[in-house]
């Protein structure tokens, strides 16, 4: 029997990785992309699947339930990977009730429609949510967060991903809503929206235009190879158990500075431009409020239980994520222009 997986936010940076890791794997398997195609969501990230018969998009809001509804209606998804959310840290402190909307409400409006749909027959259903070690909230210079870290949220962001985690296991212990959920580190790699840090840093350095460093530059971040990240989410995904929840780390801590030097030498070396030239773009900029030092995961869990190891170094993975952008800048372009640039205005000329 042919089994239907819906992927919500599957136009998105990780989500897009997901669709085309389960499109290419699993021919036996129909794969719903549910959209709402907002800034961060680009059809041009899935154009090498998009003619696939196994591969279906639909625009719609999570926050709809009444579309949400319909697609549940009209697909009949036996499992859910649930990748829609609001996730920038520094948005969410601009507009924090977009983020309550998305993150809670969306998600308890796809809980509701999962609950409804399969009420009666549980068997092989699962829903995955995807969440983030930032619940978890801060570290100091040493320890790991686990699956067993207690929730300690500091920014909007974090405390809508927070409650999203609760709502979904609240819903395994009052409906037996058969769930699986990660916590993972920041993601990079290909696709990525210039908002976050290394596609930022990227397209400044091709614009010779200041690189932001908020503060000191001495906050600490776990970072996963986006592709590594699509990996573990098909491994949880078919051979997590039931009501548990998996950490997925890259083991690859960093200062956000050195992070940037790394970068900054390896574009300069790319670019045929002498050694230290895109280091004199950095620029410290105010830092935002709620700052956390430090996340660290400890993956041990879904390494022993599942075999997940991450296939790169952060050196290998930067070079393969640099060079992704390099050769397609017209997709570079395409998204910086428009709101991109009236957010990059407020968010760093002020």
């Amino acid at each position: 029997m042919q089994k239907t997986v819906l992927i919500t936010g599957g136009a998105g940076f990780i989500g897009s990785h997901v669709v085309r890791e389960f499109v290419n794997k699993y021919r036996g398997y129909q794969i719903v992309n549910l959209d709402a195609l907002t800034y961060a969501g680009n059809l041009e990230n899935l154009t090498d699947v998009e003619n696939n018969e196994n591969y279906s998009f639909v625009k719609a809001d999570i926050t709809d339930a009444q579309a949400v509804n319909k697609v549940f209606e009209k697909f009949r998804p036996d499992g859910i990977i649930h990748l829609a959310a609001e996730s920038h840290v520094d948005r969410s402190i601009t507009n924090p009730t977009e983020f309550v909307m998305t993150n809670v409400i969306g998600t308890v409006n796809l809980l509701n429609a999962a609950k409804e749909l399969w009420k009666d027959n549980l068997e092989d259903k699962r829903f995955y949510h995807v969440s983030t070690d930032e619940v978890f909230g801060a570290l100091g210079q040493e320890g790991f967060f686990t699956e067993d870290t207690k929730y300690d949220p500091h920014s909007p962001y974090s405390a809508s991903k927070a409650a999203s985690d609760h709502f979904v296991r609240a819903y395994h212990d009052t409906y037996g809503l058969p769930i699986v959920l990660t916590n993972c580190s920041n993601n990079y790699g290909p696709n990525h929206f210039p908002e976050k840090l290394i596609p930022l840093c990227i397209y400044n350095i091709l614009n010779n235009k200041p690189l932001p460093i908020y503060g000191n530059g001495k906050y600490t971040r776990d970072w996963l190879y986006v592709i590594d990240h699509a990996r573990a989410i098909d491994l949880v995904f078919h051979k997590g158990k039931n009501g548990e929840s998996y950490s997925v780390g890259g083991f690859n801590e960093w200062q956000n500075i050195d992070l940037v030097k790394e970068l900054c030498k390896q574009m300069d070396e790319k670019l045929g431009r002498e050694t230290g030239t895109s280091q004199r773009l950095i620029t410290y900029v105010k830092d935002r409020p709620g700052h956390d030092l430090r996340y660290a995961i400890d993956a041990t869990k879904i390494n022993e239980e599942l075999g997940y190891q991450p296939s790169v170094t952060f050196e290998e993975g930067l070079s393969k994520t640099i060079d992704w952008y390099l050769s397609n800048q017209p997709w570079l372009d395409n998204v910086t222009s428009g709101d991109y640039q009236k957010y990059y205005e407020t968010q760093y000329n002020s």
